[in-house]
């Protein structure tokens, strides 16, 4: 677990996040509100949709009728908010996957793989108390399986 933690407020300006986590070579950070709750998690791909295309929902028209595909229309409305949003609360994911600082680095795997997250935030109940990656998980599986030296 990582303890120095990037973290970003939901009001801080998407350019100035962007710039912060390209400084620091990561792509991603939680984002805590004023008590140190984690309310969410702000990501490069959360920033990269801001300069890509809009892709517009399918609509299919059949003897007269029009269909759109519900969850084209929920993801052209999600990257639309991304596109427009100027600050980190109208770009970061909600309601973050998160850890407890007890739960073990098998918990922790599990939660990465089964969300398709690179990193977790660990919660305690004072909020964020630090962040645990993928890099982290196998970190720790190479020290378990490393031989030990007789000294």
């Amino acid at each position: 677990m990582t303890t120095d933690v990037l973290l970003f407020s939901p009001d801080d300006n998407v350019g100035d996040a962007m710039a912060q986590l390209v400084e620091r070579g990561i792509d991603g950070a939680p984002v805590v509100n004023s008590d140190n709750q984690v309310v969410g998690m702000l990501s490069t791909g959360d920033l990269i949709v801001q300069e890509t295309e809009l892709h517009v929902p399918t609509i299919i028209s059949l003897f007269g009728a029009t269909l759109e595909l519900p969850s084209a229309h929920k993801h052209f409305e999600e990257d639309l908010r991304k596109t427009l949003g100027s600050t980190v609360a109208d770009v970061m994911q909600p309601d973050p996957i998160t850890v407890g600082p007890d739960e073990t680095i098998e918990a922790a795997a599990t939660k990465l793989h089964d969300h398709e997250v690179s990193r977790l935030p660990v919660v305690g109940h004072l909020g964020l108390v630090g962040i645990i990656s993928r890099v982290d998980v196998l970190r720790e599986i190479l020290r378990d399986e490393a031989p030990a030296t007789d000294a």
